[in-house]
């Protein structure tokens, strides 16, 4: 059976308020409350960018392709670094390899940038006062222990409803829909007054809440607490996991090191956006959802310093990639520290600034992650690659296979010119 994807490439139904692809699988659309989002011709006239050449690039249209259902990973490999590994050799082809050797395809003197934020237990399932059943997936702060959530099904609750909230061994929980969120499609929901930030509605979450896996995903087990989680996540405050980072073990990651290979961080909160699909066949005219992101003072010392040793930038997953792009082109092309949101399209025609080589999943048709990734190899080499995957008998999306792109790899004109 193939599976046909709709312009967002979302299994789910995002005006059901639910729906969900995954930062290494899903698309970023639409403006956050506060910050308009930068057109596409915005960002190639940033720092380090440059104009696309192919008008075809331009049509979301052209970033399709079929899928068979049967592709879609419904549970993680044992162990982590075991996936699949599809290798991009710097001129053409493809070799066929397992994640463990990347440890072979990096350089002492390298550095990687993993996405350090961790998943909530961000999904609530709760019953409404006439007894239905009602689910909330919570996404931002509001103030004051306000949340917008996400709710299934969301024409169902009303402003001043209330919800009851169970889990076992817990006592019942009331929440309070106070408003419509017409940007969203969701719904504010008033919790305790002292959940202000993911940090303090954590704790709560993690006695009633359960991880929100994409709805591709089928088999849910207990496991996935912790096996949709990185080995690094420390942050709390996603929504969905930077999926490319699930690939790295604790033995890979002790290997890296001993290899002369370096690790830093940066937090990107994969949000709101993650359910938005792209709806823009023009996407010069293409706008994104904000996210926040904090960049460090260490982690602007560390991609210096790598630079300085003649090691390689590399980054696991698109978020990290979004988190430093899209900061240095608040600085004009050189990495700062930073703390809040950023926005910034990533698509063919893009000159990156920072980062120089790529692990990333498979990702859905017509996402902007597609984009992103054809940004660094190019549209037509990376829908064939991806056809050969396919082809190969590669798992796709959160808990599929993955991809290494080597600096070697990257397309010259999209190259970091310093």
């Amino acid at each position: 059976m193939t599976t046909h994807f709709n312009a967002g490439g979302s299994l789910g139904d995002p005006s059901d308020g639910l729906g969900q692809g995954g930062p290494e699988g899903g698309s970023r659309n639409g403006a956050s409350p506060g910050q308009s989002a930068g057109s596409s011709a915005e960002a190639f006239a940033g720092p380090g960018a440059a104009f696309p050449s192919d008008p075809a690039d331009q049509r979301l249209s052209n970033y399709g392709f079929d899928l068979p259902e049967a592709a879609i990973a419904q549970r993680p490999v044992e162990p982590r670094h075991d996936a699949r590994l599809l290798v991009v050799q710097p001129q053409a082809g493809a070799q066929h390899r397992r994640v463990w050797d990347l440890a072979e395809a990096l350089q002492p003197g390298d550095l990687l940038v993993v996405n350090d934020t961790r998943v909530l237990q961000a999904r609530l399932a709760a019953r409404r006062a006439s007894g239905g059943a009602v689910e909330l997936l919570v996404l931002e702060p509001q103030g004051e222990g306000r949340w917008c959530c996400l709710a299934k099904p969301a024409k169902k609750l009303r402003p001043g409803d209330w919800l009851t909230v169970e889990a076992p061994g817990q006592p019942p929980l009331a929440l309070q829909v106070l408003a419509l969120d017409p940007s969203t499609g969701g719904r504010l929901v008033q919790f305790p007054a002292d959940c202000i930030d993911a940090v303090a509605l954590e704790p709560l979450l993690l006695r009633y809440g359960a991880i929100p896996l994409p709805p591709y995903i089928h088999q849910h087990s207990a496991s996935d607490s912790e096996r949709y989680q990185t080995r690094y996540a420390a942050q709390p405050g996603a929504v969905a996991a930077p999926t490319a980072g699930l690939h790295l073990s604790d033995a890979l990651l002790a290997e890296l090191e001993a290899r002369g290979v370096e690790l830093a961080r940066v937090t990107l909160h994969v949000g709101l956006g993650t359910f938005r699909p792209v709806e823009t066949e023009d996407l010069s005219q293409l706008q994104l959802h904000s996210e926040w992101v904090e960049v460090t003072p260490a982690l602007v010392t560390a991609v210096a310093a790598c630079r300085a040793r003649g090691g390689r930038v590399i980054a696991v997953g698109t978020t990290s990639v979004r988190s430093l792009e899209a900061v240095a082109a608040l600085h004009g092309g050189q990495l700062a520290p930073h703390r809040g949101p950023v926005n910034l399209v990533i698509q063919p025609g893009y000159r990156f600034a920072v980062v120089q080589g790529l692990l990333t999943n498979f990702h859905l048709p017509k996402s902007s992650l597609l984009l992103l990734v054809s940004a660094l190899i190019g549209r037509k080499r990376l829908l064939d690659l991806y056809g050969e995957a396919i082809s190969e008998g590669y798992r796709f999306f959160s808990y599929g296979d993955a991809m290494w792109i080597d600096p070697a790899a990257v397309l010259e004109s999209a190259r970091p010119l310093r």
